[in-house]
């Protein structure tokens, strides 16, 4: 019985290594989603989350251009979807913004509680830059903004790691 267990565990091992070393060829896709902070929206304010990829195009030829795509959700105090999502793509220094206004918020008060949230669409490994930023504003009519909330960071691929040094 004593000899068995080495040569189980080799074998075991050995089976472990050939599993591990099974790689995928195919991409997947992944949604990952961000969602703001709830804020406040009242008669005559629209909420706004402006979206930009700041990925920069290629200079090599016929590289893929540099492209985020998605949508954006705003939701109620009681966490219903608010209309549908809004789908957005922006290429490298486009920006585009989904608005909801007061009035199509159906909150039915003078003021009630919004969650907006983002979610980005990627295929891994990717083939296209994609580095979103994005922001939410609630401003007035006259323009006036009453709140800004906005990420600092953008959403990139994790980078190859360096060789280490010795």
């Amino acid at each position: 019985m004593k000899r068995a267990f080495p040569g189980f565990l080799a074998l075991a091992g050995l089976a472990c290594a050939c599993a591990f070393g099974q790689g995928g060829t195919g991409t997947v896709t992944v949604t990952q989603n961000f969602v703001f902070p709830p804020v406040g929206l009242a008669t005559g304010e629209t909420a706004a989350v402006s979206l930009v990829n700041i990925a920069p195009a290629s200079a090599t030829a016929n590289a893929a251009a540099p492209s985020c795509t998605g949508t954006v959700t705003f939701a109620n105090a009681a966490g219903a979807t608010i209309g549908t999502a809004t789908a957005f793509t922006v290429g490298s220094g486009k920006i585009a913004t989904v608005s909801l206004p007061f009035s199509s918020a159906g909150i039915g008060a003078s003021r009630g509680e919004i969650l907006a949230s983002v979610q980005q669409t990627t295929a891994r490994p990717a083939a296209v830059p994609c580095s979103l930023v994005f922001s939410l504003e609630v401003f007035d009519s006259s323009g006036e903004t009453h709140v800004f909330l906005g990420n600092t960071s953008s959403v990139t691929p994790p980078a190859e790691s360096p060789e280490p040094v010795r």
